[in-house]
């Protein structure tokens, strides 16, 4: 596994910023009488020259004025409107996704309880609200979630990426990365059925300083000494995958869980999760085959180059996350 180095530090810096470009967020609440309360949430961070804007049935005439909240990195309006047939049969969506290249998340709570929802891209930019929600569409929707989660998570993948570098292949790497697995699953699980409450802040620090750790690990001389990690990665693995689930608790807690779907809409999110996990897990394998064909003393000598990036990189993530959990203003 000497061979793993940039490949998979080229994906990662796109989105070093970890996370920094979230979904929109779309929610629409029937309130009776015809009438909708909207809520439109919006990062501040967007790509150049995209503007994102929600689109209702035509027929729906808001009542006042957009009431403006900022927050720490996103900004919120929330305003009601009249619409005269309804939600049902009809579609919303975003405008923009396009241009933006981002997604945006709907969720439609209707007068009779049940709740629509789904993920809106460039090429699919609305949700048409039937008249019952299909479990196969719950499915899809959040496997996608869970997959672009993984993806556009930096500090998760690169977690994985140094279990790689830590275990190598063969089936020490299967059970090192099915202990993850399993580990984020129980949390995960826990935290989005409510049994589980954490603050979302701490458990970001704690997620940059595990990368960090491993990163320390992965530096040191195996054969000085047999550290716990060296001696049952798959241990290791397991108790910081809890820590992660709380992790990506916090994107499922974004969109919440529909009403009556709550078991598939878990499954098909974690299942996600996992796809997208074993997909980068197997475009490193690649990489480091290809990398060996390339083998020379100077590949060789560039074996701490992925070590010390990811070490400087959890660091300044470790910085960062401490500074905003104490200084929320910073």
């Amino acid at each position: 596994m000497r061979a793993v180095v940039v490949a998979a530090l080229v994906a990662l810096r796109a989105t070093a910023g970890a996370h920094a470009l979230s979904p929109a967020l779309l929610e629409v609440r029937e309130l009776g009488d015809e009438r909708i309360a909207v809520a439109w949430k919006m990062s501040m961070f967007q790509a150049p020259g995209a503007t994102l804007t929600p689109e209702l049935p035509a027929d729906c005439v808001p009542e006042a004025d957009p009431a403006e909240t900022a927050g720490a990195d996103s900004i919120t309006e929330r305003w009601t409107a009249r619409c005269a047939t309804g939600l049902v049969g009809r579609q919303v969506g975003v405008e923009g996704l396009a241009v933006g290249k981002t997604d945006a998340l709907v969720r439609v709570t209707l007068a009779d309880g049940r709740v629509v929802q789904g993920v809106l891209r460039g090429g699919e930019p609305r949700l048409r609200i039937p008249d019952r929600p299909r479990w196969i569409d719950v499915v899809g929707s959040y496997a996608k979630l869970g997959i672009e989660h993984i993806l556009t998570g930096p500090d998760h993948l690169l977690f994985v990426f140094g279990l790689l570098l830590l275990v190598g292949g063969g089936g020490l790497l299967l059970r090192t990365i099915t202990a993850f697995t399993v580990g984020h699953s129980v949390t995960l699980s826990l935290a989005a059925l409510g049994l589980a409450r954490v603050p979302s802040r701490p458990i970001e620090v704690g997620i940059a300083a595990s990368v960090f750790l491993l990163a320390v690990e992965l530096s040191r001389d195996p054969a000085a000494r047999r550290t716990l990690m060296r001696r049952a990665p798959w241990a290791m693995a397991g108790l910081f995958g809890l820590l992660h689930g709380l992790g990506f608790a916090g994107a499922l807690a974004e969109v919440g869980l529909p009403a009556g779907e709550i078991p598939t809409a878990l499954f098909a999110f974690n299942l996600g999760i996992e796809v997208g996990q074993l997909a980068f897990v197997a475009a490193v394998l690649l990489a480091a085959r290809l990398l060996l064909g390339l083998a020379s003393p100077r590949v060789a000598a560039a074996r701490w180059l992925p070590i010390y990036a990811m070490g400087s990189l959890s660091a300044l993530w470790c910085i960062e996350r401490t500074l905003a959990l104490v200084a929320p203003g910073w």
